[in-house]
């Protein structure tokens, strides 16, 4: 699928509900609303204020107890100065003009107890007071007289007091008082004040966004004006679905045309299909053609590690999305959070639950008259709750297919759009050789192609550019292994044994390249793939494919007669084969047409919603029974190919003399070098009426029951 961003149109905007009455500035109690409820709603009530300016003066106190601010110094006569000198009491001094301020080495109190100190004329009476107080301190001031002697210095100096260049003591500045008596209680009134308004405009809880916004919605909203706009133009390969959402956007884009008849649009459409089919290309598409926002989530998103996180994020997206109505709700991953309940579940069961209950209510809550229709997107459809599926929610089921041949060429044709082709290119070609590529990967298949002809220095993407990029994408890029002669011609015949058994089994898909140039873990590689798209296969088919698989381990049992461990491949899968004839499809005649393995997701790989997740639903003998018939079919498929490469020994050894002088050969090389046609197909032409067995006399033949039809989806 092309992947342009999606796209947004105007849409018409609900009105806001009038105010309750009794609000309003007309009214008592009126005046500006504030989000959170009533007037200053963001504005913690007055008995919190209280509660503040205790924390203020708590830590105002706190410091001053724990982080005491240094003693104010004691003025000291000069004398008393000399004296403290000479008892080797003073540690440091600084001097500027006549003013002395210093340190002492141990703390004195001043004025002595007992003496009178007299104050300084002039002062006032709070100044004469403070004078006279007695003070305990290790810092003093004093001040030098005019008259001073000539021998302070080398007084100073024999009594080893530092004479510093920096004042004594600074004091602590306002600023530094303020900070450490109010800052931190000051920084936790904010921060609480700061919660207190985002909870308040959450609207009382978490629908709204709470607490730190985490039940905020995050959907991506793509609009019309900061996006490029995605139609079903860009969509191609997939037309029955799209078929399927037209009536969609034809009731966003004019609802009255069915509800004058009484009809309403689906609430709901559930996208089903594999990976990288273009299930959310197409919900951006619908949401592009009907010009309306386009709200897009992952359902993981709504899952936290707090419970009822999710419920809040889905609360908030609809409402999101009643605001802008006509609007696309388009959820992927439904199976990530609309898994069905009451099954036991290991961590975030209880979230998982509560935002599928959520989904659930808010889905029974809206009408389709609103203009909202919920698009969802999941690879894992039997694994949801039937209260999510049943009508009324998720009315319509389209399937996402893989696209068939032409699908894939319509799709090549969108993402070449703005790459330079060569004239050599044919996209029919292409899409021939992609069976069973989805629309994400044939456009890596385009990228890689063009990043190909750049790094050749070419003007155009040429069609080996294309074959290059397929090869390296399906078969993995080449490694540059030294190997010696020996490995490489082992090689030669273990993938030679696959091409010709590919030439002669009939109904083999065709063989259109064979290599020995190693790629990925592989050594070698043959690659075979069927002329048109397969969605049902015949026994015989099944046959010839298990034969082919094995076509490399008879080859070097044929020539060397030993085994070697290049063959694990093709044994995993050529079990896996004959193990899924018995237990699936009921090809085998001694255990019948019984279920004996778990139901599988068509749209990935492994097990579905039905593996066995216990015991086996049948015995120890029924499960020897099924492990006889796969060997008895491996070995039947192995006793044929030995057989037919002894037969075709020559066109063997040519094929190996060719890649070992060529290393990769197509398939008209392949078919020149062996000398043989292309494999032939098979007889399915109905039984012949009178060759069936004749009906017993004397037993009385019912009718047949209606025919029922299980088509295999490859």
């Amino acid at each position: 699928m092309a992947d342009p961003q999606a796209s947004r149109s105007n849409a018409t905007r609900s009105s806001m509900p009038p105010p309750p009455r009794g609000t309003g500035p007309d009214r008592p109690g009126g005046g500006p609303q504030i989000p959170g409820g009533g007037r200053f709603g963001n504005i913690p009530p007055s008995r919190t204020w209280i509660v503040f300016v205790l924390i203020l003066l708590a830590n105002w106190f706190l410091v001053r107890y724990l982080f005491p601010s240094p003693g104010e110094a004691i003025p000291l006569p000069y004398t008393s100065f000399k004296q403290e000198v000479a008892k080797g009491n003073v540690e440091a001094i600084y001097n500027q003009g006549q003013s002395i301020e210093g340190r002492l080495k141990k703390a004195i109190t001043w004025p002595p107890p007992g003496e009178n100190v007299q104050a300084a004329p002039g002062a006032s009476r709070a100044e004469q007071r403070r004078q006279q107080e007695q003070r305990t301190s290790d810092t003093f001031t004093t001040v030098l007289p005019a008259f001073v002697d000539n021998g302070l210095e080398a007084f100073l100096i024999d009594h080893k007091v530092e004479i510093s260049a920096v004042p004594i003591q600074t004091g602590s500045s306002p600023l530094a008082t303020l900070l450490f008596g109010f800052g931190p209680a000051i920084l936790f009134i904010a921060f609480y004040v700061w919660l207190f308004r985002r909870a308040q405009q959450g609207m009382g809880g978490m629908g709204g966004g709470g607490l730190m916004g985490i039940g905020k919605s995050r959907a991506r909203r793509y609009d019309q004006e900061n996006a490029q706009k995605v139609t079903f133009d860009d969509v191609a390969g997939i037309d029955e679905a799209e078929n399927e959402l037209v009536e969609i956007v034809d009731f966003l884009k004019d609802p009255a045309k069915y509800q004058r008849l009484g009809g309403t649009a689906p609430k709901g459409v559930l996208l089903v299909g594999a990976p990288g089919t273009g299930k959310t290309l197409l919900a951006r598409a619908v949401a592009g053609e009907a010009g309306v926002p386009f709200f897009s989530m992952s359902a993981a998103e709504f899952v936290e590690m707090i419970v009822g996180v999710g419920a809040a994020r889905v609360r908030d997206l609809f409402k999101q999305a009643r605001e802008n109505a006509p609007a696309i709700i388009f959820i992927d991953e439904l199976d990530a959070i609309g898994r069905a309940r009451g099954q036991m579940a290991i961590g975030g069961s209880s979230e998982q639950e509560q935002t599928l209950n959520q989904i659930l209510t808010e889905m029974d809550g809206f009408s389709s008259r609103e203009g909202i229709i919920v698009l969802a997107a999941t690879n894992q459809p039997d694994v949801l709750d039937k209260a999510l599926l049943r009508p009324g929610r998720f009315d319509r089921r389209v399937v996402v297919n893989l696209p068939d041949r032409k699908g894939r060429e319509a799709i090549l044709k969108v993402h070449t759009r703005k790459v330079p082709l060569d004239p050599d290119v044919d996209l029919g070609v292409i899409a021939a050789s992609t069976p069973g590529l989805s629309g994400a990967d044939l456009k890596n298949l385009v990228n890689e192609a063009a990043l190909l002809a750049a790094r050749r220095d070419l003007n155009a993407v040429r069609a080996k550019d294309f074959t290059d990029a397929l090869e390296k994408i399906v078969l993995g890029p080449e490694r540059p292994l030294l190997l010696s002669d020996a490995d490489r011609e082992r090689i030669a015949y273990h993938e030679s044994g696959h091409a010709v058994l590919g030439l002669v089994m009939p109904g083999a898909d065709p063989v259109h390249r064979v290599t020995i140039v190693p790629r990925g873990r592989a050594l070698g590689v043959t690659y075979q793939r069927p002329d048109a798209d397969r969605y049902n296969y015949p026994e015989a088919y099944l046959r010839a494919k298990i034969v082919g698989m094995l076509g490399g381990r008879v080859a070097e049992e044929v020539v060397y007669g030993t085994r070697t461990t290049g063959a694990e491949n093709d044994i995993e899968q050529a079990t896996q084969l004959a193990r899924n004839m018995v237990t699936r499809w009921g090809m085998s005649e001694r255990l019948g047409m019984v279920q004996l393995a778990p139901r599988e997701n068509p749209y990935l790989s492994g097990p579905g919603y039905g593996s066995f997740g216990g015991d086996k639903p049948f015995s120890d003998e029924t499960a020897q029974a099924i492990d006889e018939e796969v060997l008895r079919i491996i070995d039947e498929s192995h006793e044929q190919a030995t057989q037919l490469l002894r037969k075709y020994r020559h066109a063997l050894d040519a094929l190996v003399a060719a890649l070992m002088a060529r290393e990769t050969l197509d398939e008209r090389e392949i078919l020149e070098v062996t000398g043989l046609p292309p494999a032939p197909p098979l007889e399915t032409r109905p039984l012949d009426v009178r060759s069936a067995p004749a009906t017993p006399q004397g037993d009385t033949e019912r009718d047949p029951a209606p025919a029922t039809s299980d088509t295999q989806r490859g």
